[in-house]
């Protein structure tokens, strides 16, 4: 016969003791409840100062567990707040990094279409313009200065016209093709610029230095008539150039001249207008083929 699931005490004394005392505790428990019991329907009053007691007395017990499970509890919910607070800051820095995107490239288009709407206001404030278009390439770092245009021979350009944006002059054509021109930037050391000081009209001469000043020089010998900030503007002598049209600004004064910077900077500027000469005759004339031999 198989031997049964529970097991007795046997004559161990210490499981029979363990027996007994729950035995006890179990009457005792019984009979504290019954008291109880009995105190509440035969005295509410002393039943509540019981009950009250009691609380006062677990109260503290209770509030041992609490702070534990609150601990614990919080320990849990920090870790999922942190790993969610984690994830929600990438999601931030990725949406901050989008929009900072999309503001510059906002930015560039209104600057664009401010110099645009310039340019276009430029030409049709000018009876004499010949064509418009985006400067596409500027050589800023050789000594060398030019720039390339987008409107050729196909718009009407023609070698020596001269080129301007809403700023200031830029330079002239020296190289004309079909859809695109090449321009000699006023600081350019080959450009040389009849000018006048804004201030006052004295004559002066602009000279491009090759690193992206200019050159100021009087035309009269004296006292240096230049004061940083002055501006300087195209005298229309010669005949290329329309008078008035803004040069350059005084950075700084040398021994008898000063150096100055182009109101139009070409690495800044998207637009330009391509215009007729002051006089038709300063542009270079072709030249005339050779007579037949007989």
């Amino acid at each position: 016969m198989a031997p049964g699931q529970q097991k007795r005490p046997g004559w161990s004394r210490r499981a029979q003791y363990g027996l007994f005392f729950s035995f006890v505790a179990a009457i005792a428990g019984l009979l504290v409840g019954l008291g109880l019991l009995a105190l509440s329907l035969v005295a509410p009053n002393s039943y509540a100062s019981v009950r009250g007691t009691a609380l006062d007395v677990t109260a503290p017990i209770t509030g041992a567990f609490r702070s534990v499970t609150d601990t614990v509890g919080g320990l849990f919910t920090g870790a999922g707040n942190y790993w969610d607070a984690a994830r929600q800051n990438g999601d931030l820095r990725e949406e901050n990094a989008k929009l900072r995107r999309q503001s510059i490239q906002a930015r560039a288009i209104l600057q664009e279409n401010a110099q645009l709407k310039a340019a276009l206001a430029l030409r049709e404030k000018s009876v004499v313009a010949v064509a418009s278009g985006r400067i596409v390439g500027s050589s800023l770092e050789s000594e060398r200065r030019f720039a390339v245009i987008t409107a050729g021979s196909g718009d009407g350009v023609a070698i020596g016209m001269p080129v301007r944006a809403a700023d200031g002059l830029i330079g002239r054509v020296v190289d004309v093709g079909a859809t695109a021109s090449r321009v000699l930037l006023v600081s350019d050391r080959a450009n040389i610029v009849p000018a006048r000081l804004l201030r006052g009209g004295q004559p002066v001469i602009a000279t491009g230095r090759g690193d992206g000043t200019i050159d100021l020089r009087p035309l009269e010998v004296g006292r240096n008539p230049f004061r940083r900030g002055d501006l300087v503007v195209t005298s229309g002598t010669g005949g290329l150039y329309p008078p008035g049209i803004a040069i350059a600004k005084v950075i700084r004064l040398d021994d008898d001249g000063a150096i100055a910077i182009p109101m139009a900077d070409p690495g800044n500027v998207s637009f330009a207008i391509v215009e007729r000469p002051y006089e038709e005759a300063a542009l270079p004339q072709p030249a005339a083929p050779a007579p037949a031999s007989e």
